[in-house]
């Protein structure tokens, strides 16, 4: 089975990970968003309670977390290229229902890109949907007509959640919902949907708007493309967080190493060659591990284990 025939053939596993399962990655946006969103909003209702007019709010709150459209302006706040897109705010209704909305999108296309692609490599395609999206928006406001004059911003989740949609979309486009239903619906149409009701929603706005979600998209299919050849684009962020995770953990003696030296140390011979028993217990296992960090993360008995339980299912 080739690199790309993993991608598109492979079916997500009904348990999938669950919110309550360590080190998730979509409860970990979920999370940040979250709060965000509600201590920004508590900070606009103190402005309101203390009767401060609601543009007074805007310039010296929420400014700093949205990402400037005049590229002079960004130079002063850089690290607004990454707030942006964990910032969302408003006391209206339509706000919290843009919110609401963002979290769910994120929960419906997390979650699948969890299954087929892996945990781990949620956040790095949430980050360069994000980046690339905010990147592609200030360019386009910059060499607007109205970038010397205007103090718009882009704020929320979009961009980023697009590049997971994306991803997602890519990734297992034979996946079908609701496959009683007549077969079942294509992901590729609820992409489509998603992609309607989003560019409906900034268009309005200008087209640099536009052009942050299409950055955002760009993003997901790039990852997808070079995870296909081999190149996983979010491993280096996986590094420097176990990196950072580890810096002042003692340091622990790995037990593979430890039973090597005492018990394989044989004049360069191992003893026996070691056969895994096959059991269903095992096998939802890996299939838990490739859910959780994605196929390549197996070690060579767990691929042969695969391998095996597949010569071995009857045919029909």
């Amino acid at each position: 089975m080739g690199e790309s025939d993993r991608y598109t053939d492979y079916k997500p596993s009904k348990t999938g990970m669950r919110l309550g399962d360590d080190n998730n990655a979509l409860v970990a946006l979920f999370a940040i968003n979250g709060i965000l969103f509600l201590l920004l909003l508590l900070i606009q209702v103190s402005y309101s309670y203390s009767q401060r007019k609601e543009i007074e709010f805007y310039q010296e709150v929420l400014r700093w977390f949205a990402l400037p459209g005049n590229f002079g302006t960004f130079i002063k706040q850089p690290w607004s290229l990454f707030s942006f897109m964990f910032s969302d705010s408003g006391m209206s209704g339509m706000a919290i229902v843009r919110f609401a909305s963002n979290m769910i999108w994120l929960w419906g296309f997390g979650s699948l890109f969890q299954q087929i692609v892996g945990n781990q490599r949620l956040i790095p395609v949430y980050l360069y949907g994000g980046i690339l999206g905010g990147l592609a928006f200030l360019m386009a406001h910059t060499f607007s007509s109205s970038a010397q004059s205007s103090n718009e911003g882009l704020l929320g989740a979009n961009t980023a959640i697009m590049a997971i949609a994306m991803a997602a979309t890519v990734s297992m486009p034979k996946y079908r919902f609701f496959q009683h239903i007549g077969g079942g619906i294509p992901l590729w149409v609820l992409m489509a949907i998603y992609i309607g009701i989003d560019l409906s929603g900034v268009v309005k706005s200008g087209p640099a708007y536009s052009f942050a979600h299409l950055g955002g998209a760009t993003a997901g299919f790039i990852y997808i493309v070079l995870l296909r050849r081999g190149t996983d684009a979010g491993h280096w962020m996986l590094r420097v967080y176990k990196w950072l995770m580890n810096l002042y953990a003692p340091k622990k003696i790995s037990r593979e190493k430890i039973k090597e030296k005492v018990f394989y140390e044989t004049g360069g011979r191992k003893p026996f060659t070691k056969t895994a028993l096959i059991t269903q217990q095992k096998i939802d296992e890996i299939l838990d591990k490739i859910n959780q960090k994605g196929f390549d993360y197996l070690s060579k008995e767990e691929k042969d284990i695969l391998k095996r339980a597949a010569e071995d299912e009857p045919r029909e």
